[in-house]
């Protein structure tokens, strides 16, 4: 009786088994793509970091060049609104680091700010006088001391949306996708 028993529960059994492992590998693949999610999120930190410290030397430099620089004006509120709009940009980027809509208009934004921030500094250069103030010295030094690590975090953003990336492709968690909604990241 024993054996009629165990050999009717063995059919069961192999279907429990093949539940659990199947249950474990979708548990083990969603907690890798969370933390490869979570690496994109951080790695966007590291670029809102230099943003914040661009907008914190780049502000009040726009401040002190007003007067001095009245001629400028409209390079001045050119830089001032690429400013404001890249900032914008990139609260919504903030909100959402894997949102392809969001990267792509602060990409757009940065490609905006690029020229008048180019523009203003060679208007500095002009002026000597501006170029050496005690005032100005340290934010110019400020600003340039962000653009490598800007790049630096750049790169960082695209490997960790490399790596998101590539693990969502990769057969079989790519049969997650359509489950959990994982979307492919952006890269900048």
């Amino acid at each position: 009786m024993d054996l009629l028993n165990w050999e009717s529960l063995r059919p069961w059994l192999l279907r429990m088994a093949v539940l659990a492992v199947l249950l474990f590998w979708v548990v083990g693949a969603y907690n890798r793509l969370m933390r490869l999610r979570q690496a994109l999120a951080q790695a966007w930190g590291l670029i809102d970091e230099q943003l914040t410290r661009r907008a914190a030397a780049l502000e009040p430099l726009l401040a002190q060049l007003q007067e001095p620089m009245a001629s400028e004006a409209t390079t001045l509120a050119a830089l001032s609104a690429a400013l404001e709009k890249q900032q914008a940009a990139a609260r919504a980027a903030r909100a959402r680091p894997a949102s392809a809509v969001a990267l792509q208009a602060w990409v757009v934004a940065e490609g905006e700010l690029a020229s008048p921030l180019a523009r203003l500094s060679a208007l500095v250069e002009q002026h000597a006088d501006l170029a050496q103030s005690e005032s100005i010295r340290p934010l110019r030094s400020a600003l340039a001391e962000v653009a490598p690590n800007l790049a630096y975090a750049r790169q960082t953003y695209t490997a960790a949306a490399d790596a998101y990336n590539t693990a969502i492709e990769e057969f079989p968690t790519r049969l997650l996708m359509p489950v959990f909604r994982f979307r492919a990241a952006a890269r900048v």
